[in-house]
């Protein structure tokens, strides 16, 4: 069945009222949310969304068009969209969350009532490169600049030598994502910047506005591109609100 191979639930809550579904960035898995749920209000589910080509789906081919992976995942979350429910993407993973959002488009009424998108810029605003042509090296600079705590998977060649297949394959993916325009959403947006990603700035991340017709507000938080490896409570904190304040318009 396709839940059980792209969905997570790492701490079941089958009383909740909401859910949370979690795009992973570049290169990230599932289980880099695995800690987020003790960290929200017991009445949210976190369901975390597993991409192919890592970990227990290390074999399972991914999608080469970013369009493609938002089809499948729109396609698996079908049979979850019981009860309000609210997006988070992190870098790629804002991108992607976007695209799965646009796909429930033709539902109603639809059960999406907040889409959050953190450190990226908006889709718009991309321009397709063509395929990741940086050098190991260049690429293992790169990862490093954007300033994520946990650096053991840089710093150990057998582990980055483990990881640099599946992180090509996600560069690729969002390399050559090409935005197509269409409606707009209707629920409201959230977008969160570090104060010091140089990738995506508060500025830039205000420009998500464009793309929903709901109320915007942007969320700026201390730190750069991984900002919430030191203040994943004060992230947990705005999540937390949306559920609390639940609004009553939908995608």
């Amino acid at each position: 069945m396709a839940e059980p191979r792209w969905l997570r639930t790492f701490d079941p809550r089958p009383e909740a009222t909401a859910q949370l579904v979690c795009f992973p960035y570049a290169g990230g898995s599932a289980s880099a949310f695995r800690s987020w749920s003790q960290l929200l209000p017991s009445s949210v589910e976190l369901v975390a969304v597993q991409y192919p080509g890592r970990q227990d789906r290390l074999t399972d081919p991914m999608p080469t068009a970013l369009a493609a992976l938002a089809d499948e995942i729109a396609e698996s979350l079908a049979g979850r969209l019981h009860r309000p429910t609210a997006f988070f993407g992190h870098s790629m993973g804002a991108t992607v969350a976007f695209e799965t959002a646009r796909r429930l488009r033709p539902r109603y009424p639809s059960p999406l009532t907040r889409l959050f998108v953190s450190a990226s810029r908006a889709p718009f605003a991309r321009r397709p490169v063509g395929q990741d042509t940086l050098g190991d090296d260049d690429l293992r600079a790169y990862v490093r600049s954007l300033d994520k705590a946990d650096v053991a998977v840089l710093d150990d060649e057998e582990v980055w030598r483990l990881v640099l297949p599946t992180l090509r394959l996600d560069f690729d993916l969002i390399q050559t994502y090409e935005y197509v325009p269409g409606a707009p959403l209707a629920c409201p947006v959230t977008a969160i910047a570090g104060d010091r990603d140089e990738t995506a700035t508060p500025t830039e991340a205000a420009r998500w506005a464009e793309l929903t017709v709901g109320p915007f507000e942007t969320r700026v938080l201390p730190g750069g591109h991984f900002y919430f490896d030191d203040t994943l409570p004060e992230l947990a904190r705005v999540l937390g609100d949306w559920e609390t304040g639940l609004e009553r318009a939908h995608c």
